[in-house]
């Protein structure tokens, strides 16, 4: 299965948290509306089919990578 790269599943967790704050407190539609693509995109970014397992997914992943991850770097 493919991975998404740390960087996108960090910006999406972290999306997710504020957004959530962001709904308990305000409750807007708009704000459900983003709450809502964030948590399908963290699900299928991580091949989970609910938000906890996504997140426990995305955290898992993010704690095994290495601060300075080069993933990205070429030879």
């Amino acid at each position: 299965m493919l991975m998404a790269h740390p960087a996108v599943l960090r910006n999406l967790v972290e999306q997710y948290e504020t957004l959530r704050a962001l709904h308990a407190e305000n409750g807007s539609p708009e704000a459900r509306r983003r709450l809502d693509d964030i948590t399908y995109t963290l699900c299928v970014s991580t091949g989970t089919r609910d938000i906890d397992s996504a997140l426990t997914a995305a955290r898992r992943r993010l704690n095994g990578v290495r601060p300075a991850d080069d993933s990205l770097v070429t030879a």
